[in-house]
């Protein structure tokens, strides 16, 4: 859609507080994922360009209106419980392009492990460790590394420009941070952002920020500390500690029983060790799906979500997403608007083989692509189409 031309009313409709969204009951516009969640199918936020609202006379705003932040995130914004998943290890926001932590070139494959995993005991590891560069690494199963994490992200983009050089605005206004070096830097707890996905299915953000804090205060010494924003930042529990408790307890984190269920038996997966750090590095990205799919809680977007934004795997494509789907339409030249009045169940946007088929080209770096795709509706693409 074009930003250029803003009118007071949808001012005020884009400034109403969002109250609910993401919620089960939010909106009759909530569809089922293929996790058997629901997930609103509309989640963009619409913010004004600066030159945009330099234009608006200057009327009192109604009273439903508010005067949105400077620093909000771009106007597709990420699902909910993708960036509980991504961010809830770091300072740093997915939407942001420059996260806080410094960057250290090392190898990177885009068919791979590329963040730097926590193990419960601390110590942290990667998919080509520096002792083993000078080695070959396909002692262990795993192909050479094929850049580093200092040019993953230059690469990505040059190859989606390349292919499809209509993107080139939409790369340049949003940087992405996620695949940045920085991003990359990041140090990820699968448990951790695991369970936080669990906790973020079908509620609001402010619901999972609390339930996230008094589920951290449950295994501290300090009560009813689960309400106070410090809580973000506490030490998160170990599989070892969640797997030992009943799930009556954990439910006393606001969680529901099936939740509580889900999350016990995630931990109780870590402590077997079925599921680990080395596990998640090591496995191919097929071998990733199969393995966490088979977790009681874990459908196939939650997988590929925890793949692409957790493990930093560039060649994750999710077709089940309505966003991707509503964006790659856009991208194609397709009326959005028309098809979403129109209907046509889960694939109304676009058929899952058109968007498997017009995606191969961007591989392997399908998940910048996606990410992309949530916020390609903030551009003109008809304006670039013949340039």
């Amino acid at each position: 859609m074009s930003v250029g031309r803003v009118t007071r009313s949808s001012m005020a409709r884009t400034a109403a507080p969002a109250a609910g969204r993401g919620t089960t009951n939010a909106s009759p516009r909530s569809k089922d994922t293929s996790d058997g969640l629901k997930r609103t199918s509309k989640i963009h936020h619409v913010e004004l360009e600066p030159a945009a609202a330099a234009n608006i006379p200057a009327t009192p705003p109604s009273k439903r209106a508010r005067v949105l932040p400077s620093n909000r995130s771009p106007v597709t914004s990420t699902p909910v419980q993708v960036k509980v998943m991504a961010t809830s290890y770091s300072t740093g926001g997915i939407d942001k392009s420059e996260p806080s932590l410094r960057p250290v070139d090392r190898p990177a494959e885009p068919h791979r492990t590329n963040a730097t995993l926590k193990t419960p005991g601390g110590s942290c590891l990667v998919t080509y460790p520096r002792e083993d560069i000078d080695s070959s690494p396909s002692k262990a199963g795993i192909p050479p590394a094929t850049t580093t994490t200092g040019q993953l992200l230059e690469e990505a983009c040059a190859h989606l420009i390349k292919v499809e050089p209509r993107l080139k605005p939409l790369i340049e206004k949003y940087p992405c941070g996620v695949f940045s070096p920085e991003g990359l830097a990041e140090e990820v707890d699968p448990f951790r952002s695991l369970t936080s996905g669990i906790m973020a299915q079908q509620v609001s953000g402010a619901a999972t920020k609390s339930i996230k804090n008094k589920f951290v205060a449950l295994f501290t010494d300090a009560p009813g500390a689960g309400d106070h924003p410090a809580m973000e930042f506490a030490s998160f529990p170990t599989p070892a500690q969640v797997a030992a408790c009943e799930v009556s307890f954990l439910r006393k984190a606001g969680l529901s029983e099936r939740k509580a269920e889900y999350i016990k038996g995630l931990a109780e997966k870590f402590v077997s060790g079925e599921l680990n750090a080395r596990m998640l590095i090591n496995a191919s990205d097929d071998e990733v799906l199969e393995r966490l799919t088979a977790v009681r809680g874990l459908g196939k977007w939650s997988v590929e979500m925890f793949a692409c934004f957790g493990l930093k795997r560039m060649d994750v494509f999710s077709t089940g997403d309505l966003g991707v789907q509503r964006g790659m339409a856009a991208l194609v030249g397709k009326d959005v608007k028309k098809l979403k009045a129109k209907g046509g169940g889960k694939w109304k946007y676009m058929a899952e083989q058109d968007m498997l088929d017009h995606s191969a080209k961007f591989a392997p770096y399908r998940s910048l692509f996606m990410w992309y795709m949530w916020r390609i509706e903030d551009v003109d693409v008809g304006a670039i189409q013949d340039k």
